[in-house]
């Protein structure tokens, strides 16, 4: 479970970062395409490259294959084992951060609020680096945290 997870991971990134090139390039990809095209011969061979292949067909817009159905339940059903994995190399010192990689890649994926919320708010604070706020999103401001400091301005950055 925990490779065929992790093997999923590592799929959908590939396409998010081929999706990626061809916003950046103008290029237009076909996706369903070139996962056929690796089950013929190439060495990125694998059992669920015609379930890609399906996705891309149900849906060419698709931004990432977690969002399909098929993979949304594979990994479902795989998490559980997944995760008992990990945790039981990581109690033995067993690194396998392959599956650990993709597991931090699978829960950053699906959740709406993470850690470097914090870390946007602690670099603000020691280096005035600016965090963008939660209900205006692409406006970056900076706090004066201690209110020392002499003349601080707060200001707003729009990317």
């Amino acid at each position: 479970q925990a490779l065929y997870a992790s093997k999923i991971i590592s799929y959908a990134q590939g396409f998010m970062l081929m999706r990626e090139a061809a916003k950046q390039h103008s290029w237009k990809l076909n996706y369903g395409s070139i996962a056929l095209m690796w089950r013929g011969g190439c060495i990125i061979r694998s059992v669920f490259l015609g379930n890609i292949k399906a996705a891309y067909d149900k849906n060419e817009s698709l931004e990432n294959l977690l969002m399909d159905n098929f993979f949304m339940d594979a990994i479902n059903k795989c998490q559980q084992g997944w995760r008992k994995v990990i945790a039981t190399a990581s109690i033995y010192g067993v690194p396998i951060p392959c599956f650990s990689t993709a597991l931090a890649f699978y829960d950053g994926y699906r959740s709406k609020r993470l850690p470097a919320n914090l870390i946007q708010a602690q670099r603000d604070y020691f280096g005035a680096h600016t965090y963008e706020l939660l209900e205006k999103p692409g406006e970056w401001i900076h706090t004066n945290w201690t209110g020392h400091g002499g003349n601080v301005t707060a200001s707003t950055y729009q990317h």
